[in-house]
């Protein structure tokens, strides 16, 4: 009776090895699936997405520009490679109001926005070419860029004349954001004589997309005056274009 039931606990112990492998086998992969669903799946989301909150992907955060450093004036083109406008007609140029020989600026009195400034050359350095980006010295006075037109008879682009906005401080360039009106008339005294001009335009920029903006074609005789625009003058540039009065 002894050996029966030893034999049967013996049969009954076989069994439960030969199915506690199997099983165990089986119970394995499950644990395995189990874990790979539940958390194999989002790690591999989240590997994929850059960081930020809900899986989204962040933007880069702007640098945040320091306050006691001097803006950039303005995003400028290149004197190469720009738009021409179409020859005067014979008649166009008939109509033409004679002018002094073309030559430097010097000053620039424009009286209805309360704008006198004394104008002084400037030249633009390797750095300036490269990055295109003009910064003149920080001073009231106006600024011209030599590298493009010269008002007077014979000119050959536009005249640009630059200057900084202040804040906090009065300004002659300050008014070109304010009281620059389309129609108004002022002077530029040059070392040749003195030019009237009419104000065709008065635009707003991003600096930005200055250098990509029609105010780099060539057109001889225009003048455009370039300043920061006061309620923005981090991000957007005040621009006056004129043209020598007719009439």
């Amino acid at each position: 009776m002894s050996k029966e039931r030893s034999r049967h606990a013996d049969r009954k112990a076989r069994r439960w090895r030969r199915w506690n492998r199997g099983d165990l086998a089986i119970l394995l992969c499950g644990v395995l699936a189990f874990v790979l669903i539940t958390f194999g799946a989002p790690l591999f989301l989240q590997a994929q997405l850059p960081a930020g909150r809900s899986g989204t992907v962040t933007a880069p955060t702007p640098s945040v520009i320091n306050s006691g450093e001097a803006a950039p004036m303005a995003v400028m083109g290149p004197p190469e490679g720009r738009r021409s406008t179409p020859a005067d007609s014979p008649a166009q140029q008939a109509a033409a109001p004679a002018l002094p020989a073309a030559a430097q600026p010097v000053r620039i009195r424009y009286a209805s926005a309360a704008f006198d400034v004394p104008v002084h050359a400037l030249e633009l350095d390797d750095s300036a070419r490269a990055s295109q980006t003009i910064v003149p010295p920080a001073t009231k006075d106006g600024y011209w860029l030599t590298p493009f037109g010269t008002p007077g008879h014979g000119s050959a682009n536009t005249t640009y004349v630059i200057g900084h906005s202040w804040e906090g401080a009065e300004a002659p360039f300050n008014h070109l954001s304010s009281a620059a009106t389309v129609g108004d008339r002022f002077e530029v005294d040059t070392t040749t004589g003195t030019i009237a001009y009419e104000v065709a335009s008065v635009t707003t920029y991003l600096k930005s997309n200055l250098k990509d903006s029609p105010i780099w074609d060539i057109v001889p005789n225009r003048l455009v005056l370039i300043s920061c625009f006061t309620e923005d003058p981090w991000g957007k540039n005040v621009v006056v274009t004129a043209s020598p009065v007719t009439g």
